[in-house]
Formats: structure tokens, sequence, C-alpha cells
């Protein structure tokens, strides 16, 4: 009988890798408006409340047809399998403007005669994560064609409520007190569950017929009263892959339970038994934990999830050591019926290292019969490389990509396991690395108009989104504008970003509306003026932001509209380009003016000169407001007095941005002291500040991956769309450093070997690529293919 478990689990893995990678065309027809189908949902049900549903539709073929295209979409979430085959999760998650649906060929699952198309779908109602959006549970199925209309969504689909689920780990307390919004965990009681319900051969005569709701699908907001109006997915599916987990760290209650981890060697647990067991995935991950279990009817199975576990006085310490630490965090509920090879899977994914199952079995003796991961995420494909003569630089390298792929899904994540938003201040880092390191833009491109889709009324894009919450942080709304600016850099592609260009606009004018007239700085600033956590208050909000005249936000200000001015000139919008050219100028002739402190070489965070930061300094320099040896000699005052409050790892990336436009980069080999002490601290993921810190993985923390192909081998776009390159590179004290990148029309591949004083390797460049090598005060123009470097 195992046999056949493992069996089926590597076609499982077969099957998701392959379907979950295709890309299939829309039939026109259905995007111009109404589709014929209808948004279905089962009877007597409130339908805004948490509830699980199963849907069917049988339908018989005359034959196996080569190709059936549908499109399937749900509120809030969707599972759909064919034959008892899982084929396809979503969806990709937006708004009710854009409610994203899959598209799918099916045809491959389908057989001759009898068919089952059945989807699990589930509203978590109060329960949902912040970042779900949802109007009310529901659930369409469209075919494309005449062929594949047979089971577009309708009032002959079957459904059922699931009465075996019910939401827990919902307690803030027992979430670890701190900001958890990711949704619940489930308990599922196995003796009311519908088991085979998508299989052909289940019977359901007994399901009542589905409901239909009151519209059909929309899409390109065609229609009135719409409750969503449907885009097609713009992302690719979501990865899974069988994980399975290494090693048994700690079992109380129980003998030679360290070999059932392997898949093949069941673990009986005897009747009236308290067990405990704690797994190390020995690494952060993300995925679908499934458990399998055989027997142990009334059996209570609890399946605790934490990045690292915790001593006494709440500590993390090292997060490889377990004496004396105990776990807590998200967790599910399993309740076995007795039957055998019963499959639990949550609805939504977990991130974890350590995976803790605590046991306590009734009359019957319980078997585990297995459990593993499927891991998820975007399938972001690692295309760029790193080396150097310090093997323990990949160390970072390696951390930091992971970081980054447990931080991704259908949006960016800031940390995957509390909270699973996409913030623009994270987003606009973790962009910049994931097209450095696998050059797919799609996920920076769908985060570009989440944003934009989620403006107030003021103009400004939300601090968060998707988010079911109204959450405005200004400053961030000013990384959006240099998201869009980073985007025109890296890809040509004028019209994506041309239609930003008036939102960009907006949000520059609600900041001129603020503006202070008679300082010439920002006045007072409503809204969440979130800058850095440590930093400032509690709320990471600095002098200034609340009663007027904050440096920090007046310079972020004039940086951001220096961004601007590139991309309202290169759009041929010049009267716009040149006002904000001025306003520029003019914000940073105003902040120095009330704010530098010329005795000290700093800028205070307000014309108060009352609190100084980095991060006040790394403005003036990033936005021109300090410049040339005035600009260098504030650099130096910024990184040696130890009086002002520090930048955490988020503003460590515009720290080392500030570096590199006074000409330091050289420096920044030396910078890397805190990612070192993450890494002995045994996180296998950077976390999001110091300690101590709430999450173990929080994507901004892994700069470093940018800056080890931008800084030390000194990679960046010389004009819009990348179309030449400058590399002008910061070896510091490495004597070699060789890295490759994913440009758009092609790789960019550079070795570099210090010779003297000076330098020595090559340079390989698409072929319709040029640009410019910088190092020493010299220079070497480069041209398509490889050029030999020497100077």
């Amino acid at each position: 009988m195992m046999r056949s478990v493992l069996i089926f689990i590597s076609f499982y893995q077969f099957i998701v890798q392959g379907i979950f990678a295709q890309t299939t065309p829309v039939n026109p027809q259905l995007m111009k408006g109404y589709w014929p189908s209808s948004w279905i949902s089962c009877p007597d049900i409130s339908q805004r409340d948490y509830g699980v549903y199963h849907f069917r539709k049988s339908f018989d073929l005359n034959e196996k047809p080569e190709k059936f295209i549908v499109h399937v979409t749900a509120d809030n979430r969707y599972r759909l399998f064919v034959n008892g085959v899982a084929v396809v999760s979503g969806p990709a998650r937006g708004d009710l403007a854009n409610w994203y649906f899959e598209t799918v060929d099916i045809g491959s699952y389908l057989q001759r005669g009898k068919n089952i198309v059945a989807a699990l779908v589930w509203n978590m109602g109060e329960y949902a994560a912040v970042a779900q959006v949802s109007n009310q549970t529901g659930f369409v199925l469209q075919g494309d064609g005449p062929a594949e209309q047979v089971i577009n969504s309708d009032a002959s689909w079957k459904v059922m409520q699931n009465n075996a689920y019910s939401p827990v780990s919902t307690d803030n307390t027992e979430r670890l007190g701190a900001y958890m919004v990711v949704g619940p965990g489930d308990q599922v009681d196995a003796s009311h569950f519908p088991w085979n319900w998508e299989k052909p051969e289940f019977d359901d005569s007994q399901w009542q017929y589905a409901r239909k709701l009151v519209n059909n699908p929309v899409t390109h907001g065609y229609g009135t009263d719409n409750l969503w109006t449907l885009k097609p997915r713009n992302i690719p599916f979501m990865q899974e892959v069988m994980q399975r987990i290494p090693t048994v760290r700690r079992v109380r209650g129980l003998q030679g339970a360290a070999k059932f981890i392997d898949g093949r060697t069941p673990l009986r647990i005897p009747p009236h038994q308290k067990v405990s067991i704690l797994l190390d995935q020995s690494v952060n991950t993300v995925a679908y934990p499934e458990l399998i279990v055989s027997q142990g009817k009334g059996a209570h199975i609890k399946m605790t999830y934490a990045e690292s576990l915790y001593d006494a006085t709440g500590n993390k310490g090292n997060r490889n050591e377990i004496d004396g630490k105990e776990i807590k965090g998200n967790y599910d509920v399993f309740l076995p019926d007795g039957g055998s090879l019963r499959s639990f899977r949550p609805l939504w994914f977990k991130t974890y290292r350590y995976v803790q199952l605590d046991i306590e079995t009734l009359d019957e003796t319980l078997v585990l019969n297995d459990l593993y991961g499927m891991k998820t995420g975007y399938p972001f494909e690692l295309k760029a490389t790193f080396t150097s003569n310090d093997p323990n630089l990949t160390k970072i390298w390696d951390v930091g990509w992971r970081t980054q792929l447990i931080c991704a899904g259908e949006t960016y994540f800031d940390t995957p396991y509390y909270e699973q938003l996409q913030y623009e201040g994270d987003t606009r880092i973790q962009a910049l690395i994931t097209l450095y390191m696998s050059g797919d833009d799609r996920l920076m491109r769908k985060a570009l108009l989440d944003f934009y889709n989620s403006k107030t009324p003021e103009g400004l894009p939300q601090g968060r989104y998707p988010s079911n919450r109204l959450q405005v942080i200004p400053t961030f709304s000013l990384f959006w504008v240099s998201m869009v600016y980073d985007y025109w850099m890296h890809r040509q592609d004028d019209e994506f970003v041309k239609q930003f260009l008036p939102s960009v606009q907006q949000v520059l004018a609600w900041y001129v509306s603020n503006m202070d007239k008679e300082k010439g700085m920002l006045g007072p600033m409503k809204w969440w003026n979130f800058v850095d956590w440590d930093a400032f208050d509690l709320w990471g909000v600095p002098e200034g932001a609340e009663d007027g005249n904050s440096a920090i936000i007046s310079l972020q200000l004039a940086y951001t509209l220096k961004q601007a001015q590139a991309l309202f000139a290169y759009f041929g919008e010049e009267t716009q380009a040149q006002k904000y050219e001025t306003l520029s100028h003019n914000l940073n002739s105003k902040t120095y003016e009330h704010a530098f402190d010329k005795d000290r070489m700093l800028m205070a965070n307000s014309p108060l000169k009352e609190t100084y930061s980095q991060h006040a300094s790394i403005l003036a320099i990033l936005s021109g407001a300090v410049q040339g040896d005035e600009a260098r000699t504030v650099f130096e005052k910024l990184t040696t007095d130890d009086s002002i409050s520090k930048v955490t790892f988020f503003y460590r990336f515009y720290l080392i941005r500030a570096m590199k436009e006074v000409g330091l980069a050289d420096r920044y080999y030396a910078q890397l002291d805190p990612w070192w002490k993450m890494l002995d601290m045994g996180l296998t993921t950077f976390a999001e500040k110091p300690e101590p810190t709430r999450t173990d993985s929080h994507a901004w923390s892994s700069s470093p991956n940018y800056d080890f192909l931008a800084t030390i081998i000194g990679i960046m776009p010389a004009s819009p769309g990348f179309k030449s390159v400058l590399i002008q590179p910061g070896l510091g004290e490495l004597k070699e450093a060789e890295g490759s990148m994913p440009h758009p029309n092609g790789t960019i591949k550079v070795k570099l070997k210090r010779n003297g004083s000076g330098i020595k390797g090559t340079v390989s460049l698409p072929d319709d690529v040029d640009g410019t090598f910088k190092f020493g005060g010299k220079e070497i123009k480069l041209q398509g293919g490889t050029n030999s470097i020497t100077l």
C-alpha cells in the first residue's frame, strides 16, 4: 500500500511541474464583455462568511480531445481537479476591478467517456489574510470555445459545503503576539470529510445543485453592477516541488521516530499516547505540508510551524540550537477518522524551518505513513552568477537568493511568515534583485500595476497592495515612482511605462500641495510617514514628518523628482520635466539652508537640529543637496559618527547607493558584517532587522545579491532600456571577482582581477549593447561581444 502512495506522489510532482509551466492564450471573443457561463455558489449559505466548498461537473466525451482549454477563477481561492488530479490553483491575487482568472489546457487529463471536473473553493471570511480582497463566495469556469463550453459553470454543477473545516490559529497571543495577518490555520475533522470527492467514482447524488449568482462574468469593465471584473492572469503559475524534511531533531513520548520522514518507514503510535516530534527542514522554506496517516480514530494531531524556536525569555538565539527551546506560532490540526491513507494538506501554504507534531491518540493505534512539503512560490530561475577569491561570499549569495524565493508568490511578500503583503519600500529592492538574478520582469510588472490600481482619491498608491485594509505610507508612494524609473532604466517597454506617468504626476502633486511655502520644505504630513525601523519613534517616523519640515522626506522627494525629471524628459514632456528639475533644486537648496549642520557636516532630521540620522545625510547625497568633496565629507561623517541614528537592513540599500554616489564603492566589501552576523546566528534566510527581530525572512535584507553584481562587479544600466551599460567595479579588498547577469538582449559577463594598483579582465556584452568601463579615474569604451580590460 505504501508503494502506491509513493507512485502517486511521483506522478503528482510531475503533473505540477508540467502543467504549471504552461501559458495558454485566451479566445479573443471572451475578452469583449460577458461570458456565457455564470458565477455560481452554494445555496443557503452566508455569502461572505467563512466556508469551504466542493463543486463537481460530470460530462461525457466521445473521444479524448487533443486540447480542452478552460478559464477558471474563484473568490477567495480555488484548487481545480480533473478526474482526480490536481491541475491548477488560483486566482493570482488582485482586487475586484482586476480579478484574475487562470487559463489552462486540461485536455491531457480527460478521457473517452465519463469525466469529472471538480473544484475546491474556500472563503476565509472574517479570518482572511489582509492581502486577500474579496466580494463573496463564488466560482466560475468558462470553456474557451464551443467544445469546452459543455462544462461552463451554471446551475447544473453540483456543490456541497464541507463542514469538516474550521479555522484555528487565529488568536494573536498564540501566534507570537506580533502583527500576524496571513489568515488562519485549518482544522479538519476527517470523520466529516467527503473522501475521494474529486474522483469520477464518487457518488454526488446527495449534493445540491449550485446557486447561480446574479451576474455573468464580465471582462474589462463591461456591464453594470459588476461583482468582479475579470482580467487574464499576467504571471506564471506557482511551482510545486516535493521537498522532504531531512531531520528529526527531538522526540518526546516515543522511541524510534527518526525514520518515518523518509516516506518508506511508517511510524506506529500506540493508543493513549502523547507524542511530540520536532522536525527540522534545515532551511527556511515555503511549502504545503502534506501529512498521510492511517487508523488512529479520534486522535488529535497538531502541526506547528516556525522559523525558529524560542527560549523561556522569548529570545531566539542561534537558530540551529534547540536545547532549552520550544516551538510556538502558526498551526493546523488534523483529526483522523480511522481510515486508510488519509491525506491532510492545508488550504494555504506555510512558512517554516521547524515543524512540530503534537499527537494524542485514543483507543486506536495511529500510523504516520508520511510527511513532506510541496515547496511553492513564484518560479524564478537563477540565471546570474557570482564568484570571487572570498568563497564565503557564496554563502551570502545563496541565503539571499533563498530569501528572495520564499518572499515571492503571486505578489512580492515583505515576510512570508507574518504578513505576505506587498509594500513598495520592500518591493523596489526585491524587484531589482530578481531582475539582476533571473531576468524575469513579470512579477515586477504586476507589482507596478497592483500599486497603480490601489490609488486613493488623493492620488497616492496605498503603502501595500493588494490589501483589504487601507494603509497609506507617503514615503512608499515615492518608492513606487522610483520603481517606475527602475523599470524604465532596465527594460525597453515604453508603452507600459507611459501609462504610469499621470499617476506619477498625481503623487508628486500631492507632495507639492503639502509644501511649507515659508521654509520651502515639506510641511506637516498625514498618514504613516515610515522611514526605517529602530532609528526613529516606535513606528519608524522621523522628526518633522507630522509637525512639518522633515529633512529626510523633503530630500526623498527631491531624489524622486530627479528620477521623474528624467522620465518625463524621455517621453517628450519637457515642461513637466523642467518643473520637476526646478522643484528638486529648490527643495535641496532650502533643506540644506535650514537643516544642514556645517559644524557637524551632517544633515539634521529637521531645522530644529535636535536629532540626526544616517538617513538624512544619505538622502542629502542621493538628492544632490550636497555634492562633490562636501558630499564625500558628509559620507565619512555619517559612517563614523556613532551618536546619530543608524540604518537597519532596509535602508542599508540606500547607504550603499550613497557610497557609490561619492565614489567609494570599494568600501562595500567591508560593509557586510551584518550579514556575517546573521549567518553566524544560524539564519538560513535574512531577517527583517538586527536582533531582536520579528521575522527571520524579509526580502529587503537580501540587497547584497543585487550589490554583488551592481557594486562589486559594477554592472549598471547607462541609458533607458539598458541599451548601454556602465561597468564600474568596486572590488575593495577582493583580488578577483567574476559575475554574469541576464540582460534583455542576452547575458553580461564580467571577469576581473587586480593587477597591482590596476585591473585586468574581460567584459562580454550582447552584440547590440555597448557601454563604458570605468576604474581608477580611467575608462574604456565597450562594444558588443568580448572586450579585454587592462587599466
